[in-house]
């Protein structure tokens, strides 16, 4: 059981603040939390495996096989402006 006094020392050492209709809130929350956890346990689960993952396909990753990348000229063709090989960018920091 959750009492409010646990609520209250939580939220502090989390560094909360809570009125009094949230403590009671989340008081009767815990409480109700805790009792579906309990209601879970009585259920039989005797020969029913673990379900770990929804997706069921395999191998629907590519190999990960290197290739020539395009050049420094190439990527450069399209920018508004460079220099030296590189893009030129408004500054954002420290400003």
């Amino acid at each position: 059981m959750i009492d409010k006094d646990t609520v209250v020392k939580v939220a502090q050492l989390s560094k909360l603040k809570l009125n009094e209709n949230e403590v009671n809130l989340f008081s009767k929350q815990f409480n109700d939390i805790i009792s579906f956890v309990e209601k879970l346990k009585e259920v039989d689960t005797e020969g029913v495996p673990p379900f770990y993952e929804l997706n069921l396909e395999e191998g629907i990753y590519r190999e990960d096989e290197p290739h020539q990348s395009i050049s420094n000229e190439e990527a450069l063709s399209n920018a508004p402006q460079k220099e030296g090989g590189f893009f030129i960018v408004p500054r954002v920091v420290g400003q």
